[in-house]
Protein backbone atom coordinates (compact mmCIF):
# COMPACT_ATOMS: atom_id res chain seq x y z
CA UNK A 1 0.00 0.00 0.00
CA UNK A 2 2.93 2.43 0.70
CA UNK A 3 4.50 1.48 -2.37
CA UNK A 4 1.81 2.28 -4.51
CA UNK A 5 0.66 5.83 -2.74
CA UNK A 6 4.44 6.52 -2.80
CA UNK A 7 4.50 5.37 -7.23
CA UNK A 8 1.03 7.56 -7.75
CA UNK A 9 2.65 10.44 -6.03
CA UNK A 10 5.55 10.06 -8.18
CA UNK A 11 3.49 10.09 -11.08
CA UNK A 12 1.06 12.54 -10.76
CA UNK A 13 4.54 14.78 -9.76
CA UNK A 14 6.43 13.57 -12.95
CA UNK A 15 4.56 11.96 -15.81
CA UNK A 16 1.28 14.28 -14.83
CA UNK A 17 3.74 17.32 -15.33
CA UNK A 18 5.10 16.14 -19.12
CA UNK A 19 2.04 15.33 -20.17
CA UNK A 20 0.45 18.69 -19.00
CA UNK A 21 3.22 20.35 -20.89
CA UNK A 22 2.70 18.50 -23.76
CA UNK A 23 -1.25 19.49 -23.90
CA UNK A 24 0.52 23.26 -23.45
CA UNK A 25 -2.29 24.13 -20.79
CA UNK A 26 -2.67 27.52 -21.18
CA UNK A 27 -3.65 29.88 -17.32
CA UNK A 28 -5.33 32.70 -19.47
CA UNK A 29 -7.44 30.58 -22.18
CA UNK A 30 -11.01 30.82 -21.48
CA UNK A 31 -12.61 27.73 -21.25
CA UNK A 32 -16.40 26.85 -21.89
CA UNK A 33 -17.22 27.58 -18.93
CA UNK A 34 -15.97 30.81 -18.07
CA UNK A 35 -17.70 31.59 -22.18
CA UNK A 36 -20.97 30.60 -21.74
CA UNK A 37 -21.92 30.22 -17.43
CA UNK A 38 -25.60 29.34 -18.11
CA UNK A 39 -25.69 28.76 -14.12
CA UNK A 40 -27.21 24.79 -14.75
CA UNK A 41 -24.72 22.72 -16.79
CA UNK A 42 -22.04 25.21 -17.65
CA UNK A 43 -20.40 26.52 -14.27
CA UNK A 44 -17.21 27.70 -13.42
CA UNK A 45 -15.70 25.44 -10.33
CA UNK A 46 -12.43 25.44 -8.33
CA UNK A 47 -10.53 22.97 -9.05
CA UNK A 48 -10.69 20.98 -5.02
CA UNK A 49 -14.27 21.66 -5.31
CA UNK A 50 -14.90 19.95 -8.69
CA UNK A 51 -12.34 17.33 -7.92
CA UNK A 52 -14.50 16.05 -5.03
CA UNK A 53 -17.42 15.88 -7.59
CA UNK A 54 -15.41 14.36 -10.22
CA UNK A 55 -13.59 11.76 -7.92
CA UNK A 56 -16.92 10.48 -6.61
CA UNK A 57 -18.80 10.61 -10.60
CA UNK A 58 -15.93 7.78 -11.91
CA UNK A 59 -15.14 5.98 -8.69
CA UNK A 60 -18.30 4.33 -8.93
CA UNK A 61 -18.79 0.55 -7.64
CA UNK A 62 -16.44 -0.22 -10.32
CA UNK A 63 -13.28 -0.06 -8.13
CA UNK A 64 -14.77 -1.91 -5.64
CA UNK A 65 -16.81 -4.81 -7.57
CA UNK A 66 -14.00 -5.15 -9.81
CA UNK A 67 -10.69 -5.76 -8.12
CA UNK A 68 -12.42 -7.55 -5.39
CA UNK A 69 -13.98 -10.17 -8.28
CA UNK A 70 -10.65 -10.49 -10.46
CA UNK A 71 -8.64 -11.10 -7.41
CA UNK A 72 -11.11 -14.13 -6.10
CA UNK A 73 -10.86 -15.84 -9.42
CA UNK A 74 -6.70 -14.91 -10.10
CA UNK A 75 -5.50 -14.24 -6.97
CA UNK A 76 -4.28 -11.12 -5.89
CA UNK A 77 -0.86 -10.32 -7.70
CA UNK A 78 -2.25 -9.89 -11.25
CA UNK A 79 -4.64 -7.68 -10.05
CA UNK A 80 -2.21 -5.30 -8.12
CA UNK A 81 0.05 -5.44 -11.24
CA UNK A 82 -2.46 -4.04 -13.47
CA UNK A 83 -4.28 -1.51 -11.10
CA UNK A 84 -0.79 0.47 -10.66
CA UNK A 85 0.45 -0.07 -14.14
CA UNK A 86 -3.30 0.75 -15.71
CA UNK A 87 -3.98 3.81 -13.52
CA UNK A 88 -0.48 5.64 -14.08
CA UNK A 89 -0.01 5.01 -18.26
CA UNK A 90 -3.81 4.16 -19.28
CA UNK A 91 -6.42 5.27 -17.12
CA UNK A 92 -4.81 8.30 -15.65
CA UNK A 93 -3.63 9.34 -19.13
CA UNK A 94 -7.37 8.97 -20.83
CA UNK A 95 -8.88 10.85 -18.29
CA UNK A 96 -6.64 13.61 -18.55
CA UNK A 97 -6.54 13.86 -22.48
CA UNK A 98 -10.25 13.45 -23.28
CA UNK A 99 -10.90 16.25 -20.40
CA UNK A 100 -8.61 18.30 -22.17
CA UNK A 101 -10.02 17.45 -25.56
CA UNK A 102 -13.41 18.15 -24.39
CA UNK A 103 -12.54 21.82 -23.12
CA UNK A 104 -10.79 22.24 -26.10
CA UNK A 105 -14.03 21.36 -27.80
CA UNK A 106 -16.35 23.55 -26.44
CA UNK A 107 -16.93 20.86 -23.78
CA UNK A 108 -18.90 18.50 -26.05
CA UNK A 109 -18.71 15.07 -25.50
CA UNK A 110 -16.52 12.78 -26.92
CA UNK A 111 -19.01 11.54 -29.27
CA UNK A 112 -19.59 14.14 -30.47
CA UNK A 113 -15.80 14.55 -31.50
CA UNK A 114 -16.31 11.46 -32.82
CA UNK A 115 -19.26 13.24 -34.92
CA UNK A 116 -16.33 16.54 -36.10
CA UNK A 117 -13.51 14.03 -36.73
CA UNK A 118 -14.38 11.14 -38.28
CA UNK A 119 -18.06 11.57 -39.69
CA UNK A 120 -21.42 10.69 -39.39
CA UNK A 121 -21.75 6.82 -39.50
CA UNK A 122 -18.80 6.69 -36.76
CA UNK A 123 -20.73 9.11 -35.02
CA UNK A 124 -23.97 6.97 -34.88
CA UNK A 125 -22.65 3.80 -34.14
CA UNK A 126 -20.45 5.47 -31.47
CA UNK A 127 -23.48 7.07 -30.14
CA UNK A 128 -25.69 3.75 -29.80
CA UNK A 129 -22.60 2.20 -27.55
CA UNK A 130 -22.07 4.56 -25.31
CA UNK A 131 -26.18 5.47 -25.11
CA UNK A 132 -26.28 1.64 -24.65
CA UNK A 133 -23.38 1.46 -22.28
CA UNK A 134 -25.08 4.40 -20.08
CA UNK A 135 -28.25 2.39 -19.97
CA UNK A 136 -26.61 -0.84 -18.74
CA UNK A 137 -24.53 1.74 -15.89
CA UNK A 138 -27.33 3.50 -14.65
CA UNK A 139 -29.38 -0.34 -14.62
CA UNK A 140 -26.88 -1.94 -12.85
CA UNK A 141 -26.06 0.65 -10.54
CA UNK A 142 -29.92 1.15 -9.43
CA UNK A 143 -30.04 -2.69 -8.93
CA UNK A 144 -26.75 -2.70 -6.57
CA UNK A 145 -27.95 0.29 -4.17
CA UNK A 146 -31.49 -1.47 -4.26
CA UNK A 147 -30.22 -4.38 -2.95
CA UNK A 148 -28.05 -2.76 -0.55
CA UNK A 149 -30.99 -1.16 0.76
CA UNK A 150 -32.81 -3.98 1.19
CA UNK A 151 -30.13 -6.05 3.04
CA UNK A 152 -31.56 -7.33 6.02
CA UNK A 153 -29.24 -6.31 8.95
CA UNK A 154 -28.00 -2.67 7.75
CA UNK A 155 -30.40 -2.42 4.38
CA UNK A 156 -33.03 0.16 6.40
CA UNK A 157 -30.15 2.25 8.22
CA UNK A 158 -28.34 2.62 4.98
CA UNK A 159 -31.38 4.04 3.00
CA UNK A 160 -31.94 6.89 5.43
CA UNK A 161 -28.32 7.94 5.86
CA UNK A 162 -28.07 8.01 1.72
CA UNK A 163 -31.63 9.93 2.04
CA UNK A 164 -30.00 12.85 4.60
CA UNK A 165 -27.23 12.46 2.72
CA UNK A 166 -28.91 13.60 -0.58
CA UNK A 167 -31.05 16.63 1.25
CA UNK A 168 -27.65 18.32 2.98
CA UNK A 169 -26.34 18.46 -0.35
CA UNK A 170 -29.47 20.54 -1.82
CA UNK A 171 -28.95 22.95 1.51
CA UNK A 172 -25.43 23.07 0.90
CA UNK A 173 -25.85 24.35 -2.77
CA UNK A 174 -28.61 26.24 -1.84
CA UNK A 175 -26.19 27.96 1.00
CA UNK A 176 -23.75 27.92 -1.36
CA UNK A 177 -25.07 29.67 -3.91
CA UNK A 178 -28.12 31.78 -2.71
CA UNK A 179 -26.77 32.91 0.58
CA UNK A 180 -22.91 33.08 -1.17
CA UNK A 181 -22.04 30.85 2.01
CA UNK A 182 -17.89 30.48 1.90
CA UNK A 183 -16.98 27.10 0.75
CA UNK A 184 -14.92 26.40 3.99
CA UNK A 185 -17.15 27.46 6.09
CA UNK A 186 -19.53 24.84 5.18
CA UNK A 187 -17.39 22.32 4.94
CA UNK A 188 -17.41 22.99 8.37
CA UNK A 189 -21.06 22.68 8.71
CA UNK A 190 -21.88 20.04 6.37
CA UNK A 191 -19.14 17.42 6.80
CA UNK A 192 -19.95 16.59 10.86
CA UNK A 193 -23.26 16.55 9.78
CA UNK A 194 -23.11 13.67 7.17
CA UNK A 195 -21.32 11.85 9.99
CA UNK A 196 -24.26 12.71 12.19
CA UNK A 197 -26.51 10.95 9.41
CA UNK A 198 -24.27 8.19 9.35
CA UNK A 199 -24.83 7.68 12.83
CA UNK A 200 -28.67 8.05 12.81
CA UNK A 201 -29.78 5.83 9.94
CA UNK A 202 -29.54 2.54 11.63
CA UNK A 203 -31.53 4.79 14.70
CA UNK A 204 -34.57 5.43 11.91
CA UNK A 205 -34.38 2.55 9.65
CA UNK A 206 -36.41 3.04 5.93
CA UNK A 207 -37.96 0.06 4.86
CA UNK A 208 -40.43 0.09 2.04
CA UNK A 209 -42.71 -3.33 2.68
CA UNK A 210 -43.42 -5.62 -0.62
CA UNK A 211 -46.30 -5.64 -1.45
CA UNK A 212 -48.74 -8.45 -3.93
CA UNK A 213 -47.31 -6.62 -7.28
CA UNK A 214 -44.01 -5.70 -6.42
CA UNK A 215 -40.78 -6.92 -3.94
CA UNK A 216 -39.34 -4.45 -2.05
CA UNK A 217 -36.11 -3.68 -3.98
CA UNK A 218 -38.57 -3.40 -7.19
CA UNK A 219 -40.09 -0.33 -5.43
CA UNK A 220 -36.97 0.87 -4.34
CA UNK A 221 -35.35 0.70 -8.21
CA UNK A 222 -38.61 3.14 -9.09
CA UNK A 223 -37.60 5.52 -6.56
CA UNK A 224 -34.26 5.53 -7.52
CA UNK A 225 -35.00 6.10 -11.41
CA UNK A 226 -37.38 8.83 -10.76
CA UNK A 227 -34.64 10.60 -8.53
CA UNK A 228 -31.69 10.11 -11.43
CA UNK A 229 -34.62 12.20 -13.38
CA UNK A 230 -34.46 14.69 -11.62
CA UNK A 231 -31.24 14.92 -10.50
CA UNK A 232 -30.12 14.86 -13.98
CA UNK A 233 -32.22 18.27 -15.35
CA UNK A 234 -32.17 20.34 -12.36
CA UNK A 235 -28.97 23.01 -11.85
CA UNK A 236 -25.89 21.17 -11.21
CA UNK A 237 -25.27 23.64 -8.17
CA UNK A 238 -28.49 22.57 -6.42
CA UNK A 239 -27.41 19.03 -5.87
CA UNK A 240 -24.38 17.51 -8.24
CA UNK A 241 -21.46 19.92 -7.47
CA UNK A 242 -22.62 20.12 -3.35
CA UNK A 243 -23.40 16.50 -3.35
CA UNK A 244 -20.60 15.24 -4.98
CA UNK A 245 -18.21 17.91 -3.47
CA UNK A 246 -19.53 15.87 -0.08
CA UNK A 247 -19.10 12.71 -0.88
CA UNK A 248 -15.69 13.14 -2.34
CA UNK A 249 -14.76 14.38 1.42
CA UNK A 250 -16.32 11.19 2.50
CA UNK A 251 -14.40 8.79 0.38
CA UNK A 252 -11.51 10.67 0.88
CA UNK A 253 -12.09 9.53 4.65
CA UNK A 254 -12.83 6.15 3.74
CA UNK A 255 -9.94 6.28 2.32
CA UNK A 256 -7.39 7.19 4.66
CA UNK A 257 -9.17 5.07 7.30
CA UNK A 258 -8.86 1.92 4.93
CA UNK A 259 -4.96 3.06 3.98
CA UNK A 260 -3.96 3.60 7.82
CA UNK A 261 -6.59 0.76 9.28
CA UNK A 262 -3.87 -1.23 7.13
CA UNK A 263 -0.83 -0.08 8.88
CA UNK A 264 -2.02 -0.44 12.43
CA UNK A 265 -4.26 -3.40 12.26
CA UNK A 266 -1.89 -6.29 11.31
CA UNK A 267 -3.85 -8.32 9.20
CA UNK A 268 -2.21 -10.86 7.58
CA UNK A 269 -2.12 -11.66 3.51
CA UNK A 270 -3.40 -14.74 3.50
CA UNK A 271 -5.33 -15.33 -0.19
CA UNK A 272 -3.17 -16.99 -2.50
CA UNK A 273 -1.52 -13.99 -4.44
CA UNK A 274 -1.58 -16.05 -7.90
CA UNK A 275 -4.12 -19.02 -8.74
CA UNK A 276 -4.07 -19.61 -12.54
CA UNK A 277 -4.55 -18.14 -15.86
CA UNK A 278 -7.66 -19.90 -15.68
CA UNK A 279 -10.26 -19.36 -12.49
CA UNK A 280 -11.81 -22.44 -10.79
CA UNK A 281 -14.78 -22.05 -13.10
CA UNK A 282 -13.10 -21.42 -16.06
CA UNK A 283 -12.93 -17.95 -16.87
CA UNK A 284 -9.47 -16.63 -18.37
CA UNK A 285 -6.97 -14.11 -17.07
CA UNK A 286 -6.86 -12.57 -20.16
CA UNK A 287 -8.99 -10.97 -21.30
CA UNK A 288 -11.62 -11.33 -18.28
CA UNK A 289 -8.48 -9.50 -15.76
CA UNK A 290 -8.81 -6.17 -18.20
CA UNK A 291 -12.47 -6.19 -18.69
CA UNK A 292 -13.82 -6.77 -14.66
CA UNK A 293 -11.11 -4.41 -13.51
CA UNK A 294 -11.85 -1.44 -15.44
CA UNK A 295 -12.86 1.42 -13.26
CA UNK A 296 -9.54 1.54 -11.00
CA UNK A 297 -7.42 0.92 -13.74
CA UNK A 298 -8.55 1.86 -17.32
CA UNK A 299 -12.49 2.86 -17.64
CA UNK A 300 -14.08 3.99 -20.69
CA UNK A 301 -16.71 5.37 -19.12
CA UNK A 302 -14.70 7.97 -17.28
CA UNK A 303 -13.97 9.52 -21.03
CA UNK A 304 -18.16 10.10 -20.74
CA UNK A 305 -17.69 12.20 -17.61
CA UNK A 306 -14.66 13.79 -18.25
CA UNK A 307 -15.79 15.09 -21.50
CA UNK A 308 -19.86 15.77 -20.23
CA UNK A 309 -20.25 17.14 -16.96
CA UNK A 310 -16.54 17.74 -15.83
CA UNK A 311 -15.26 19.89 -18.93
CA UNK A 312 -18.40 22.08 -18.48
CA UNK A 313 -17.43 23.22 -14.98
CA UNK A 314 -13.04 23.63 -15.34
CA UNK A 315 -12.37 27.53 -14.56
CA UNK A 316 -8.95 26.85 -15.87
CA UNK A 317 -6.92 24.81 -18.38
CA UNK A 318 -4.32 23.75 -15.85
CA UNK A 319 -6.74 22.32 -13.35
CA UNK A 320 -7.23 19.30 -15.77
CA UNK A 321 -3.94 17.65 -14.46
CA UNK A 322 -5.35 18.01 -11.17
CA UNK A 323 -8.79 16.69 -11.73
CA UNK A 324 -8.18 14.42 -15.18
CA UNK A 325 -4.71 12.93 -13.70
CA UNK A 326 -5.28 13.22 -10.19
CA UNK A 327 -8.80 11.95 -10.13
CA UNK A 328 -8.23 8.59 -11.82
CA UNK A 329 -4.84 8.14 -9.28
CA UNK A 330 -6.97 8.73 -6.69
CA UNK A 331 -9.63 5.83 -8.05
CA UNK A 332 -6.48 3.59 -8.56
CA UNK A 333 -6.13 3.93 -4.60
CA UNK A 334 -9.56 2.70 -3.72
CA UNK A 335 -9.56 -0.53 -5.73
CA UNK A 336 -6.23 -1.29 -3.93
CA UNK A 337 -7.90 -0.76 -0.52
CA UNK A 338 -10.76 -2.64 -1.98
CA UNK A 339 -8.31 -5.34 -3.11
CA UNK A 340 -6.91 -5.80 0.05
CA UNK A 341 -10.27 -6.63 1.83
CA UNK A 342 -9.58 -9.93 -0.57
CA UNK A 343 -5.91 -10.03 0.64
CA UNK A 344 -6.19 -10.62 4.33
CA UNK A 345 -9.38 -13.69 3.52
CA UNK A 346 -8.22 -17.34 3.96
CA UNK A 347 -9.32 -19.10 0.87
CA UNK A 348 -11.47 -21.10 3.09
CA UNK A 349 -13.33 -17.81 4.54
CA UNK A 350 -16.75 -18.36 4.28
CA UNK A 351 -17.17 -14.36 3.50
CA UNK A 352 -15.05 -14.99 0.21
CA UNK A 353 -18.12 -16.87 -1.42
CA UNK A 354 -20.68 -13.77 -0.48
CA UNK A 355 -20.83 -10.42 -2.89
CA UNK A 356 -18.33 -7.88 -3.43
CA UNK A 357 -20.44 -5.04 -1.10
CA UNK A 358 -20.21 -7.52 1.81
CA UNK A 359 -17.00 -8.70 1.32
CA UNK A 360 -15.38 -4.76 1.10
CA UNK A 361 -18.20 -3.76 3.87
CA UNK A 362 -16.72 -6.37 6.54
CA UNK A 363 -13.18 -5.43 5.40
CA UNK A 364 -12.78 -1.98 5.18
CA UNK A 365 -15.25 -2.66 8.57
CA UNK A 366 -12.07 -4.33 10.00
CA UNK A 367 -9.43 -1.32 9.07
CA UNK A 368 -11.66 1.17 10.22
CA UNK A 369 -12.44 -0.83 13.48
CA UNK A 370 -8.85 -0.05 14.64
CA UNK A 371 -9.73 3.37 15.22
CA UNK A 372 -12.02 2.28 18.20
CA UNK A 373 -15.16 2.45 16.45
CA UNK A 374 -18.37 -0.19 16.95
CA UNK A 375 -18.03 -2.89 14.15
CA UNK A 376 -21.72 -1.90 13.65
CA UNK A 377 -20.94 1.64 13.08
CA UNK A 378 -18.18 0.53 10.59
CA UNK A 379 -20.23 -1.33 8.57
CA UNK A 380 -22.94 1.36 8.31
CA UNK A 381 -19.83 3.95 7.50
CA UNK A 382 -18.36 1.13 4.86
CA UNK A 383 -21.83 0.43 3.12
CA UNK A 384 -22.55 4.10 2.86
CA UNK A 385 -19.80 4.66 1.38
CA UNK A 386 -19.93 1.97 -1.04
CA UNK A 387 -23.56 3.46 -1.89
CA UNK A 388 -22.20 7.00 -2.11
CA UNK A 389 -19.71 6.06 -5.02
CA UNK A 390 -22.93 4.19 -6.75
CA UNK A 391 -25.36 7.33 -5.93
CA UNK A 392 -23.12 9.77 -7.38
CA UNK A 393 -22.00 7.47 -10.67
CA UNK A 394 -25.92 7.27 -10.88
CA UNK A 395 -27.14 10.70 -11.47
CA UNK A 396 -24.40 11.20 -13.11
CA UNK A 397 -24.57 9.02 -15.85
CA UNK A 398 -28.36 10.07 -16.54
CA UNK A 399 -27.70 13.42 -16.95
CA UNK A 400 -24.60 12.07 -19.63
CA UNK A 401 -27.19 10.71 -21.26
CA UNK A 402 -29.31 13.62 -21.59
CA UNK A 403 -26.41 15.63 -22.96
CA UNK A 404 -26.26 13.26 -25.61
CA UNK A 405 -29.69 12.87 -26.55
CA UNK A 406 -29.39 16.78 -26.74
CA UNK A 407 -26.31 16.96 -28.64
CA UNK A 408 -28.10 14.15 -31.21
CA UNK A 409 -31.76 16.52 -31.44
CA UNK A 410 -30.38 19.89 -31.38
Amino acid sequence: ALAVVFLFGLAYLSYGKVLAKFFDLKEGSPTPAIEKNDGIDFVPTPKTFLLGQHFSAIAAAGPIVGPILASLWFGWLPVLLWIVAGAIFFGAVHDFSTLVGSVRHRAISIVEIVNEHFGRKGYLVFLLFVWLSLIYVITAFTDLTSNSFVDPKLGGGVATSSLLYLVLGVLMGIGLYRFKLPLNIATLIFLPLVLLAIWLGPSFPLIWPSTSHFSSQQIWNGILLAYCFVASVIPVWLLLQPRGYLGGFFLYVTLAMGIIGLFIGGEKIQYPAFIGFTSAKGLPLFPLLFVTVACGACSGFHGIVCSGTTSKQIAKEPDCRAVGYGGMLLEGLVAIVALSTVMILAPSDPLAATSPDRIYAEGLGRFVQHFGISQDFARSFTLLAFTTFIYDTLDVATRLARYLFQELTG
